[in-house]
């Protein structure tokens, strides 16, 4: 392998590493931040220098000879190809970031809300209930009662104590 294709694969190496970085340790990195969104961001350096690397050093193999200046096209070839890779990557970093959270289960007025018994609610611990919150979406939380209630009994939320869980007692009716 000669040089040349040697740096463009290290070079799309690094930025292939720099995706995963960003991909798996997102806002620990020391690169990453509110200022560095955009074009900025490490997922379009990333997504550029992989895709200038790789693309690349596939053309310089197959331009060697062909050419007087592999390297030079080569290079050519890897910046045509890697800013469409770049502008899909902040444009699918932008839409992620962008995606709403499902709201607290505090914040989202449950209280009075019916819902179903997923997991049997023991009288000493939690169990889990699923009701519909935000646009309809079914959400499964933790949920606890002042007495034993069994799978498949519909209930209604009279108390959220936190993000994660409420607590329900039996609405009376009954799956048929």
């Amino acid at each position: 392998m000669n040089e040349a294709t040697l740096t463009f694969l290290v070079i799309g190496a690094l930025g292939a590493l720099v995706v995963a970085a960003s991909f798996l340790l997102g806002d620990r990195l020391p690169f990453t931040g509110p200022e560095a969104n955009g074009l900025r961001s490490p997922d379009v350096f990333g997504g550029f220098a992989a895709a200038f690397g790789f693309a690349g050093a596939l053309a310089y193999q197959l331009l060697r000879g062909r050419t007087t200046v592999p390297a030079l096209t080569a290079a050519a070839i890897g910046v045509v190809v890697a800013v469409p890779i770049a502008y899909a990557a902040w444009r699918l970093s932008r839409t992620a970031r962008g995606v709403p959270a499902d709201p607290p289960a505090a914040d989202t007025g449950l209280v009075g809300r019916r819902g179903l018994v997923v997991t049997p609610i023991p009288p000493d611990g939690y169990g889990e209930v699923r009701l519909r919150i935000g646009r309809r979406r079914p959400v499964k939380l933790r949920a606890r009662a002042s007495v034993p209630i069994p799978i498949g009994t519909h209930v209604y939320v009279v108390e959220v104590p936190d993000e994660t869980s409420v607590v329900v007692e039996e609405s009376g009716m009954r799956p048929g």
